[in-house]
C-alpha cells in the first residue's frame, strides 16, 4: 500500500461479537500483531488473536477489576503489558504471565473517569487524562511500581485523549476545550505546556476527540466534533525544548466528508489515514503527491457507508506488515478490514 494513487475498497473480513454493551478502544499488540485488545461498556478487556487460519477467536477476558466502563487501552511498546482506564477513576496495569493476564497494579488520583491511556516509546511513562481536567504522568520503576511524577493543569474541560509522540518525550493531549496542548519536560524535571493549538492556531472549533501521528512523526492529524480533520506539521524532529521547541503548525483542513462527530483518527505506518464517525461510516485518506507548492493536500481514498449498525468510536490500523483495520461500535461489536483495490 506504499504507492496507492486510486481509490481502494474496504472489504469486510470478520466481525467480532463477545462484548455486552459498546466497544470504545482498540489497540493492537506491537510486538504480536495477531493480538487485539478491546474495551467495554461491559467492564471487560477482551483480547482477540488471530489464528493461522486468518480469522479471529476470543484468547482472554480481563474482568473483575474495573467497576465502571473501560475506555481506554494500550499496550506498552514491548507487548507484554496492557493499560486500561476506566470510568471508575483508575487505570490498571495488566500483565502477560505465560499467555495469562494478570492485573499487576492500579493507578489512583483522579477525581472521576479516566478517558484515556498512552505509553511513551520507551515504555518508562505512562499518561492518562481525564472528566477533571488534568493529565497525569507516572514513572514505571522496578518492581512493578509506578509514581506520578507530574499532574498537568492546562485544560479548562474534560481531556479525552492523551498521546505520546512515537519518538521523543513530548505529549499530546485534546478534549472538550477545543484544543491540542502540548506537553514537554524541562531541565528541572517539570513538565509544562509549550503549546496550545486552538482557533486562534487554525485549530478545532468544538470538541477534538483523538489525534494520531504519521510514521516519522513530523505530522499529526487530529478529528473533532465540528466535522473537520486537520493535519499539523512540524520541523522538530531532533532534540526537544532544550534545543529551543519548534512549534506545530496548521497545514491544511478536510471537511465534507463525515456528517456527524467525527470521533476516531489513526495513520498507518504506510500512509494511509482512518477515521471513524457518528455517522457510523469509515473514511480513508492518502495525501495527494502530485507537486502542491502551499503544503500537503489530502484526498479521498475509501469511503464505507453503515460500517457498523451504531456510532464508530474507535478505528485502529494494525502494525503488520498487511495492515488491517481494526473498528469497534456502539453496538457491541469489533470489524476487522482489509484494503482491497478495486481495479
Amino acid at each position: 500500500m506504499n504507492s496507492i494513487d486510486e481509490m481502494v475498497e474496504l472489504r469486510h473480513l470478520q466481525t467480532l461479537e463477545g462484548h455486552t454493551d459498546r466497544v470504545w478502544g482498540l489497540a493492537w499488540n506491537p510486538t504480536n500483531t495477531n493480538l487485539l485488545a478491546s474495551c467495554s461498556g461491559d467492564k471487560t478487556v477482551r483480547i482477540w488473536e488471530q489464528s493461522s487460519s486468518a480469522s479471529f477467536h476470543c484468547k482472554a477476558v480481563l474482568e473483575e477489576t474495573h467497576t465502571r466502563t473501560i475506555r481506554s487501552c494500550a499496550w506498552s511498546p514491548s507487548g507484554k503489558m496492557l493499560a486500561t482506564a476506566s470510568f471508575d477513576a483508575t487505570t490498571a496495569i495488566w500483565e502477560d504471565i505465560g499467555g495469562d493476564f494478570e492485573c499487576i497494579s492500579t493507578l489512583e488520583g483522579h477525581e472521576n473517569e479516566v478517558k484515556s491511556v498512552s505509553w511513551n516509546a520507551s515504555g518508562s511513562l505512562i499518561a492518562t487524562c481525564g472528566r477533571d481536567k488534568s493529565v497525569w504522568i507516572w514513572e514505571v520503576e522496578p518492581g512493578n511500581e509506578f509514581e506520578c511524577v507530574s499532574v498537568l493543569q492546562g485544560h479548562t474541560q474534560d481531556v479525552k485523549m492523551v498521546q505520546w509522540h512515537p519518538s521523543m518525550d513530548v505529549l499530546f493531549s485534546c478534549g472538550y476545550d477545543n484544543s491540542i496542548k502540548i506537553w514537554a519536560e524541562d531541565g528541572d524535571d517539570d513538565w509544562h505546556c509549550v503549546q496550545t493549538l486552538n482557533e486562534a492556531s487554525s485549530g478545532h472549533t468544538s470538541t477534538v476527540w483523538a489525534l494520531s501521528f504519521n510514521a516519522s512523526g513530523d505530522k499529526m492529524v487530529t478529528c473533532s466534533d465540528d466535522l473537520t480533520i486537520k493535519i499539523w506539521g512540524t520541523d522538530n524532529l531532533h532534540g526537544q525544548s532544550n534545543e529551543g521547541f519548534a512549534p506545530w503548525k496548521h497545514l491544511c483542513t478536510m471537511s465534507g466528508y463525515h456528517d456527524r462527530t467525527i470521533f476516531s483518527v489513526h495513520w498507518s505506518r504506510d500512509g494511509v489515514i482512518a477515521t471513524g464517525a457518528a455517522d457510523d461510516a469509515i473514511r480513508l485518506f492518502v495525501e495527494n503527491d502530485d507537486g502542491q507548492v502551499d503544503g500537503p493536500m489530502y484526498k479521498l481514498l475509501s469511503k464505507k457507508e453503515k460500517a457498523h449498525e451504531m456510532d464508530l468510536n474507535s478505528i485502529q490500523w494494525s502494525p503488520s506488515e498487511k495492515p488491517l483495520l481494526a473498528s469497534a461500535s456502539d453496538d457491541g461489536t469489533i470489524r476487522i478490514w482489509e484494503c482491497a483495490s478495486t481495479s
